[in-house]
C-alpha cells in the first residue's frame, strides 16, 4: 500500500503536469503555404495533367487533377490562368504544335465545363520547344507531353486580344 501511495504521489509532480511548448512553426520536411498561394497550388492540387502518345484525350486519372484544379480555381478567384500544352511525339514541328495547343485546349475547356471562369483562362502550345526531359526512351519521353496550368496575376502577351 506504501510503495502505491508513493507512485500516485509521483504523478502530480509538477514535472510530470508540464506541458510542452506549442507552436506553430513549420515542421521539419514542410513547406509553410499561406491558404490560396501558388505554393498551395503546386504541391496541394497539382498542376501538371499528362497524355498518351498522340492523344489530347484527357484520362481518368488527368480528370481526377482537373476536378481538383477546378475546385481550386474556383475558391481561390484572383488567379489567372495561362494552360501551357506539350508534346513529344514523333511528327513534324507543326504537328506537335497543333497536338499540344490541342491538349491545352482540352484542360481549359475541361476546367470550365466544371465551373471555372472562361475569361480567366488562355492556353499556349509549345509542341516540342520546351521538354522537361530530353531523352530517346518513350517513358522517360512520356513526361513531356503535359498541360501545365500556371496561375498569373495578370495576362501576359500570349493571352487572345493581349
Amino acid at each position: 500500500m506504501l510503495i502505491a501511495g508513493a507512485l500516485l504521489s509521483g504523478c502530480n509532480s509538477a514535472s510530470n503536469l508540464a506541458t510542452p511548448d506549442v507552436t506553430n512553426a513549420t515542421a521539419a520536411g514542410f513547406v509553410d503555404m499561406k491558404p490560396g498561394s501558388e505554393e498551395e497550388f503546386m504541391l496541394n492540387v497539382g498542376r501538371r495533367v499528362y497524355f498518351d502518345q498522340g492523344s489530347s484525350t484527357i484520362s481518368d486519372e488527368a480528370q481526377m487533377t482537373i476536378v481538383r484544379q477546378a475546385d481550386w480555381l474556383k475558391a481561390n478567384k484572383k488567379w489567372l490562368v495561362k494552360i501551357q500544352g506539350h508534346a513529344d511525339d514523333p511528327g513534324s514541328e507543326a504537328a506537335n504544335k497543333t497536338l499540344s495547343t490541342k491538349r491545352g485546349d482540352a484542360v481549359l475547356n475541361a476546367l470550365v465545363a466544371k465551373g471555372v471562369d472562361r475569361r480567366r483562362l488562355w492556353t499556349k502550345g509549345y509542341g516540342i520547344e520546351r521538354p522537361v526531359t530530353d531523352c530517346d526512351d518513350i517513358t522517360c519521353k512520356s513526361q513531356n507531353r503535359r498541360v501545365v496550368v500556371n496561375l498569373r496575376e495578370e495576362f501576359d502577351d500570349s493571352a487572345p486580344g493581349r
